[in-house]
Formats: C-alpha cells, structure tokens, sequence
C-alpha cells in the first residue's frame, strides 16, 4: 500500500508545474514580426530544415525536427558538437537552420553559427535575447525573454527547455497550416500509427481481393457455375460480388453463409439453381475512397465480414474482407 504523498513534496511538485505553465503562457508574447519571420523562412525553403542545439536545447531541437517531418516539411537534427567534426557537411544549398538555445552563448553554437555564416545559410534562433552571440548573428530571432528555471537551485534547464518546446511547436505547426496539410497527408507519414491507420481508404485497406482476384460473377449463372467461376481465382475470398449484366452493376452478394443455408435445404438442386435467388441482394457496399474505420463500423453494424468496394459508378472494384483490418490492426475502430 503507498503511503500519501508528503505534503511538502506535493507543494513543491506542484510549483515546478506551475512555473513551467507560466513560462509557456508568457511565450504569446513572443509571437512577433520575428515568428511570422521565421514561419515564412521554413514554408519557402527549398531544402531541408536542419534544428540544433546542445545538452537539453539539443533534445528540444530534435523533437521539433520530428515534428516539422511528419507534417510535411522536409527535416533532420544537426549536433551542434558534432557540426565542427565533418557535421556540418550535412548542410547543404537551400537549406534552413532553427538554433535552440537559451542562453546564445555555447562555445558549440558559436562554432557551428561560424561555418553556417560561411556557407550564407539563414538561420533562426529560439533564444532569450537578441544580444547574445547567437541573437546578433541570426537572420531571425524568435526571444523567449527571461525565464526562471523551475529547478531548486534555478539552474537546470527546465523552464526554458519547456518554454522553448512550446515555440517550436508552434513555429513547426504554423508552417504545417500554411502548408494546408491535411489528413490524407497525415495518414501518408505515420502508415503505422493509430491515428494514421484510422485514416487508411479502403482502397489502400483491401489488399488481396480486387484486380483478376476479384471474386465477381454474373447474376444469370447457377450457383454452379458461380462456384466454378470464382474457383479459378488464386486469393480465397468469402463471398462473391454478382453484377448485372447489363449495367455491371451490383445486383449482389452470395456468401458462404448463403452457400451453408441452401446446402442445408438441399433438395438435390441446390447447384442449378440460379444463383439471383438466392443471393443476398443489393447488399451494403462502400467507396473505394471512403475510410477503411468506416467499412469496419459497417461490418460491426450489419455483422459481416465482406463488403464489396466500389467506384462511383456502383461498379465493384473490389471486397474488403475483416482480416484486411485485422491486418492492419484496427481492432479499436469505432464507428
């Protein structure tokens, strides 16, 4: 059993909460001519955006250049230690640096702003002030001011880093809004994550069932010959899509529970019936540009397991089968 948490603890754990949500909010001053700047610098670059800093900054600097990444703009992190070494061979025409640091006075982000000057490449810095070494070689200063660091000693980097955090974010997803990045983008850059898998079409979803391994057959054939249609089709499928033959058209589906129900009524005619009388008509179907979470919402709705997919034509270009979503692992799709 944990004991209640001291009280003293408490207070203090709650102060460092505090001074970092104030450091945060103070940083709507800090939206100026240099931010609107700085956003516009990174939308028309016509390279890479590269992000530095050192010890916590550097940290800082990397989670910004991961965000800026994944919502569109092209970046990576340069070590500002590392730069000095062969690094900065990294940087190349038309590429943009973002210099996260507090103070604007390490001896490594002094290095690395002098090869980066040589090369004529802008640079934006996050920092304090635009006096420091850092703020009067930048061609664009975002100032944070001063912050008091949440820390007991008021020395490591707490509040800053936080504070600096915060701009990044904004400046990153600024550019993101300008850029007009939408959720089809976003789905694009993070395939694995839940959020993107949420954002999936159906026609990235069905994988097997479509092309010449389309289980589809005409509605004026006997269930017989259905069966001898669709078995010379590679991928098994559960289910197949029966069209009109005049339209091509779905008119459609006969399932395996279909196939089950009449085998069971058997009368000894069961594979010369035709099979539009037996089939289940005008069943649910879905865009092939519809999301994927929208086709697992219908199968939960309507308790099934294939849903033929198709244009905007009511043409079927494919079936989206359960084991598809289970593939991609959307169990946790909700409707």
């Amino acid at each position: 059993m944990m004991c209640p948490m001291d009280e003293e603890l408490k207070n203090f754990a709650k102060e460092v909460i505090e001074t970092e949500a104030q450091a945060v909010s103070r940083m709507v001053d800090a939206l100026d001519e240099g931010f609107e700047k700085a956003v516009h610098r990174i939308l028309e670059c016509k390279g890479s955006v590269l992000t530095a800093g050192v010890g916590k900054a550097g940290h800082v600097a990397r989670k910004v250049s991961a965000t800026l990444a994944s919502t569109g703009t092209p970046s990576h992190f340069l070590s500002a230690s590392d730069a000095a070494h062969g690094d900065a061979g990294s940087i190349r025409p038309g590429d943009v640096l973002v210099i996260f640091s507090y103070s604007g006075e390490s001896d490594e982000i002094a290095r690395l702003l002098s090869i980066v000057k040589k090369l004529s490449h802008p640079v934006i810095a996050i920092t304090s002030t635009d006096t420091s070494t850092l703020g009067r070689h930048a061609d664009v200063v975002i100032r944070t001011g001063l912050i008091e660091e949440a820390c007991p000693l008021k020395l490591a980097p707490s509040a800053s880093t936080t504070a600096m955090l915060a701009l990044g974010d904004a400046l990153a997803l600024s550019v993101m809004k300008l850029r007009r990045f939408t959720s089809e983008d976003f789905a694009l850059y993070h395939p694995a994550g839940q959020l993107g898998r949420k954002l999936i079409r159906v026609q990235e979803a069905m994988t097997f069932r479509k092309g010449e391994n389309l289980p589809v057959a005409s509605d004026a054939l006997t269930v017989g010959e259905v069966l001898r249609e669709v078995s010379r089709i590679k991928r098994r499928s559960g289910a197949v899509i029966l069209i009109d033959d005049k339209t091509g058209r779905i008119s459609g589906i006969f399932s395996d529970g279909d196939l089950r129900r009449l085998v069971l009524t058997d009368d000894g005619t069961a594979l010369k019936k035709p099979v539009r009388d037996v089939m289940t008509p005008n069943p649910k179907r879905i865009r092939c540009d519809a999301l994927a979470s929208e086709a697992m919402a219908l199968m939960k709705q309507y308790r099934v397991d294939e849903i033929p997919v198709v244009d905007a034509d009511d043409r079927p270009v494919g079936l989206i089968d359960v084991q598809d979503l289970v593939v991609l692992k959307m169990f946790d799709i909700s409707p």
